[in-house]
């Protein structure tokens, strides 16, 4: 549309081919095209369909003009078979006028590697007698493209499998680590407990000089700051705490205050702040800000 016809809101006047032209813009088409008549008999032919003929094996200046495009597939054998005569039955339903275009891919591969191909059929418009044009496009690359990619996602859905595969192993191995860690953790802390506190304790209930009790007092603290960590869940601390320290241990989780514990558990209120004491010192949490009750929580 030029700017005279843009400007003044007209329509631009169709362009007109001679049938040298009409040659020419047949020729200048990378697709290979022949058209046929009603009987499948091949009419024309552009430089494409030509070129990629004599490429075939055809002599010079072959242009198939005058061969049965039909006839040609129906006695294809071999691996072509096949495609073969789906072209012939797809054009033959275009002839009839059962379809208005068929639609076909195919391989056509060569000494100089795989090729494969995009036929199209449509009858030709106007009123003159029945033609069908046949187009074969090369989609090679796209062909190519496609396998690589299917490749690459097969790949891809196997290397998800292994890695899933990889991940239940690994969660077994952390499972099986964690509980080795647990069950390591709580012998040792049984061992302290029935092989080490016991005799700490009757130390403590011995008339000791300053310096001794000191060395005791750093040994009960220092062991504790060992095994602390160790208890980090309350099935651990649950081994060196006495009865009624598990008790007031769950109390204080739920929420109770010294005072409703000392009720509960028919004590003094001041026995309560003992246990207490000695729940921070055995969790590690002496010299911590830490409140004990979100601690207690955070352990459960």
């Amino acid at each position: 549309m030029n700017d005279k016809n843009v400007r003044s809101g007209t329509s631009p006047t169709p362009l007109c081919y001679s049938s040298e032209e009409a040659r020419t813009v047949l020729d200048s088409l990378s697709a290979h095209i022949a058209i046929i008549d009603k009987n499948g008999v091949i009419l024309d032919t552009n430089r494409a369909w030509r070129d990629f003929a004599v490429k075939s094996g055809m002599p010079e200046r072959y242009d198939a003009i005058g061969v049965n495009y039909l006839a040609v597939c129906d006695a294809a054998n071999g691996e072509d078979a096949t495609h073969a005569q789906a072209v012939a039955s797809g054009i033959s339903d275009v002839i009839s006028g059962h379809v208005d275009e068929f639609l076909y891919d195919y391989p056509c591969h060569g000494p100089d590697g795989p090729h494969w191909y995009y036929l199209r059929a449509i009858r030709m418009s106007g009123d003159g007698p029945l033609r069908v044009v046949v187009s074969h496009e090369e989609i090679t690359a796209l062909k190519l493209s496609e396998e690589a990619l299917r490749k690459s996602q097969l790949q891809l859905t196997q290397q998800k499998v292994e890695l899933e595969e990889a991940n239940i192993a690994l969660r077994v191995l952390l499972k099986q680590r964690e509980g080795d860690k647990s069950d390591l953790e709580q012998k040792v802390i049984t061992n302290v407990k029935e092989m080490v506190l016991p005799y700490l304790e009757k130390l403590k209930r011995v008339e000791l000089k300053p310096k001794d009790k000191t060395v005791v007092d750093i040994i009960d603290s220092h062991l504790h700051d060992i095994i602390s960590p160790m208890m980090q869940k309350l099935a651990n601390a649950s081994i060196i705490l006495t009865p009624q320290e598990i008790q007031v241990a769950s109390l204080v989780k739920d929420g109770k205050a010294s005072k409703e514990i000392a009720d509960i558990l028919n004590v003094s209120e001041t026995t309560v702040h003992f246990h207490r004491k000695n729940l921070r010192r055995k969790f590690g949490l002496s010299n911590s800000q830490t409140n004990l009750r979100s601690y207690l929580i955070s352990i459960s």
